[in-house]
Formats: structure tokens, C-alpha cells, sequence
């Protein structure tokens, strides 16, 4: 049963404000991805941010993670990192007093509210599935006992291009549990000019803390309770549907996907389209808030052909052949 009246939704929402402007004082620019970002953390879903380096990635996280009084750590992702470096492990213990010794177990970095996986993709893929229980359950199953994380839970990873070397591909499997794939792009001049000169001159700003985890969880639970019309809905549903080739899908989509997107991507698409609506203070979706967030949704969740590599077509691009394919609602 929901609890919470009128007047404590208006005083999270005004929450959402001073959240912004804490990140603003570290962060030049970027707002479309700040809005992501906060999209991904009201819906309760994991995000991949992914940039070439130098582009303010990690900074963004760790400012986020300063501005909520949430538990936050971050593990850089090397080629010999192993999966016990982030789940934790066993070590052997001796009681002092009777001598009996004991396995203990000994959490590792995942146990916290906010994970930043740093270039989550320099690491093998058999360390980067280790995160996939704890991103899709939010519990880590080690020696035969499963741990809770505690919540709420974030997994905030950053990646560099795959184009790049010393890069290993997620699993398809893996990228599927990150409810957005987020694209950070250079910075306008007038952006750059107040980033080399803030980051050169005296001490950075302090940012403060804003939001805690009760007020997060809160704003959480008011998501799904954002108004979805049947239109929508009907539309989102096509969109998925339509991004699989198949007799009925458009030109587009079977000449240049070779799998398209899972029911995972229809959960997604609704449940963050319901954030940026409470985001922005609506309590409806509209088709606008699709529009936002058809790409970072889709787009890792599309297995182009090699047609598409060949006519150098992005997922993007086939994103945006789909949104143009299936009908809008009036």
C-alpha cells in the first residue's frame, strides 16, 4: 500500500533540483547525460556510460556518488582483475581462545550502494559476468551462500570505444541488464573552455550530499506509479517487436540487424520513460519521453549484421529508421 502523500512526493521531487545543481558544480555541461544518468537512478536501473577518455566518465559517477549520502566504491577494471577482486572471498580464520578455525567470508567492493565499474571493458569476460548476478538479483552467491547487497543497489560503468585497443566486448547478456547505454560526447568550445579552466585553477568545489538512500528508494517506488496510456504502451510494444527481423519487420531492420532487442527492452523503455516523466515533474508518460530515451535503451541491445558495419551504420541510426518504421501514436 502506498504511504506516502501528495505533499512528501512534492518534497522528494524538490530534492531533484538541488541534485542537479550539485552535479552542475563539478560537471560542465553534459546535461542530456546528467538527465540519463538521474533517469537510470529513478527507475533503479544500471547504466553504461561510454566515451573515448578524458571526457569526464568517471569524474560524472564519482560526483553523483558524492552528492547521494549512499555508500559508493569504485573498482578500475584491469586485465588481471578476478572475479574475487569484486564479490569478495573466504579467508581462513582462527579463533584465538578454543583454536577452531573457520572460513569467513570477506565482502568484496560490490557490497555498497553505488559501484563504479571504471573501463568495465579492459577487463576478460569472465570477470566482467561476475557482476551479472548482483546486477540482475542483487545478491552474490559465493560457496554455496547467497549474500544480499544492500540497497538501493547501482551499478554506474563506464567504457571506452571498442574501437580502441586493449578492449574486450560485453556479453550480450550482460549488456542487457543496463537499463541505458549512455553516449558522452566532446563538449561544445565555450563547454571545454570552463572545463580546462576550472579544472586548472584553485581548489574543485565541494559537492554536497542532497538525497539519501530512503529518499531515493521512495522516489523509486513513485515511479511505477507514473501513468502509462494504453497508446504508449501499444507503441512501445511495436517498437520492440519491430527491432527483431523478421517478415514483419521494416527494410531496415532486416538488412541491417542480425538480433534485435528482448521483452527486457520493452521493461526498460517503460519503467525509464515513467523516470523522466517524475524527473521532470510529470506524473504521465508522454511520446516525448520515448522519443529521449528510444536510443539509449535500444542501442546495446541491437546485434547489427555486417551489412551495417560495411555501410558503416551505427545502432543509432537503426534506432532512428525504427522510431521512423512504426507508427506514432496520435
Amino acid at each position: 500500500m502506498n504511504t506516502h502523500t501528495p505533499a512528501d512526493l512534492q518534497t522528494l521531487l524538490d530534492r531533484i533540483g538541488p541534485l542537479r545543481d550539485a552535479i552542475g558544480q563539478a560537471i560542465v555541461g553534459q546535461h542530456d547525460v546528467v538527465e540519463q544518468l538521474l533517469t537510470g537512478l529513478l527507475a533503479g536501473g544500471h547504466c553504461l556510460l561510454e566515451g573515448v577518455p578524458g571526457l569526464g566518465k568517471t569524474l560524472l559517477v564519482r560526483t553523483l556518488g558524492q552528492a547521494l549520502d549512499l555508500g559508493f566504491r569504485r573498482v578500475q577494471f584491469t586485465p588481471d582483475l578476478m572475479p574475487s577482486d569484486i564479490l569478495g572471498t573466504e579467508i581462513l580464520e582462527e579463533d584465538h581462545g578454543t583454536g577452531h578455525r573457520h572460513f569467513k567470508f570477506q565482502p568484496g567492493p560490490v557490497f555498497t550502494h553505488l559501484l563504479l565499474a571504471d573501463e568495465l571493458n579492459r577487463t576478460p569476460p569472465k570477470t566482467q559476468a561476475a557482476l551479472l548476478e548482483a546486477m540482475q538479483e542483487h545478491t552474490v552467491s559465493y560457496a554455496g551462500t547467497t549474500h544480499a547487497l544492500p540497497e538501493p543497489f547501482f551499478v554506474l560503468a563506464t567504457q571506452n570505444p571498442l574501437e580502441q585497443a586493449g578492449t574486450y566486448p560485453l556479453p550480450e547478456a550482460q549488456l542487457d541488464r543496463f537499463l541505458l547505454h549512455i553516449r558522452v560526447d566532446y563538449p561544445s568550445e565555450t563547454e571545454e573552455r570552463d572545463i580546462i579552466e576550472q579544472t586548472t585553477g584553485g581548489k574543485p568545489p565541494k559537492v554536497p550530499r542532497v538525497m539519501n538512500g530512503d529518499e531515493v528508494l521512495a522516489l523509486q517506488a513513485r515511479v511505477r506509479e507514473v501513468h502509462l496510456g494504453a497508446d504508449l504502451l501499444d507503441w512501445i510494444t511495436r517498437l520492440v517487436r519491430s527491432s527483431r527481423p523478421g517478415p514483419e519487420a521494416p527494410a531496415d531492420i532486416n538488412q541491417y540487424v542480425k538480433w534485435g532487442a528482448g521483452p527486457r527492452a520493452g521493461q526498460s523503455l517503460v519503467l525509464a520513460c515513467k523516470a523522466r516523466a517524475l524527473l521532470h515533474g510529470r506524473f504521465a508518460v508522454t511520446r516525448d519521453d520515448v522519443l529521449a530515451l528510444a536510443a539509449p535503451v535500444l542501442r546495446h541491445r541491437l546485434l547489427l549484421s555486417f551489412a551495417a558495419e560495411a555501410e558503416q551504420k551505427s545502432a543509432d541510426d537503426i534506432v532512428a529508421a525504427l522510431l521512423r518504421a512504426v507508427p506514432h501514436p496520435a
